[in-house]
């Protein structure tokens, strides 16, 4: 028989796994709707239209950066991420928030959404209700754990936060370097070309809040160039 602690482990592992499993699927409705062809849309964000292909069904879990250029190049905001398939985001995530403590403002530890994303990347969703202007995530990197290539890097709209709770994280910003450690924050531009990766035998976790990643139409403009 499993412990409470098991049980509430599984049953995260389980939540999480079913928001991650359906992400294709709702990725490839955002596209259809916005009326972009795979290619096209694989053509804009630099990758191969077979890697979008088997994200969209399920068969490849995206890289943190490749998940962000296709949510910027969708105009998705975050909370369309973590919502179930065919629902309204605004409408679910009223509802969920209001499961958690009746108020409709707290949200629980064992209730927060999550995603699982390539390289042993986990983001959960820790705002209760949704927006469109701060992302509130809480952060994983397992070890090993890199938000995209050693040879690539991201950048996106808006600004980005973070304090690290545990573990080592290193974080290339433009051509500098640096290592977060355990009660380390950090804050800085988003547009600036970035990567994050675990340092050490340990996973490197964080609360994170990005904000105005759409506001911000710098990276989307000169993507279309």
């Amino acid at each position: 028989m499993l412990s409470v602690k098991q049980r509430t482990v599984t049953n995260k592992r389980r939540s999480a796994a079913g928001v991650s499993a359906d992400l294709g699927a709702r990725l490839r409705a955002a596209r259809e709707r916005a009326g972009v062809t795979l290619r096209g849309l694989a053509r804009r964000i630099g990758v191969s239209a077979s890697l979008v292909s088997q994200i969209e069904r399920g068969n490849v879990t995206p890289s943190v950066g490749t998940l962000y250029s296709i949510a910027n190049e969708l105009d998705l905001v975050l909370d369309d991420l973590f919502r179930a398939g065919g629902t309204n985001a605004r409408a679910r995530n009223s509802r969920t928030a209001a499961t958690n403590d009746g108020s409709g403002l707290v949200r629980k530890q064992g209730k927060r959404e999550a995603i699982r994303l390539a390289a042993g990347v986990r983001w959960e969703r820790l705002a209760a209700l949704p927006g469109d202007e701060v992302e509130f995530l809480y952060v994983v990197y397992d070890v090993g754990g890199a938000s995209c290539d050693e040879d690539s890097m991201i950048r996106h709209g808006g600004k980005e936060y973070a304090y690290l709770l545990s573990g080592r994280l290193g974080m290339k910003i433009g051509f500098d370097e640096y290592e977060l450690k355990a009660g380390d924050s950090i804050s800085f531009d988003a547009h600036r070309p970035h990567r994050l990766w675990t340092l050490g035998r340990k996973p490197a976790v964080a609360v994170w809040v990005v904000v105005n990643r759409h506001g911000d139409g710098r990276v989307r403009r000169e993507s279309r160039k």
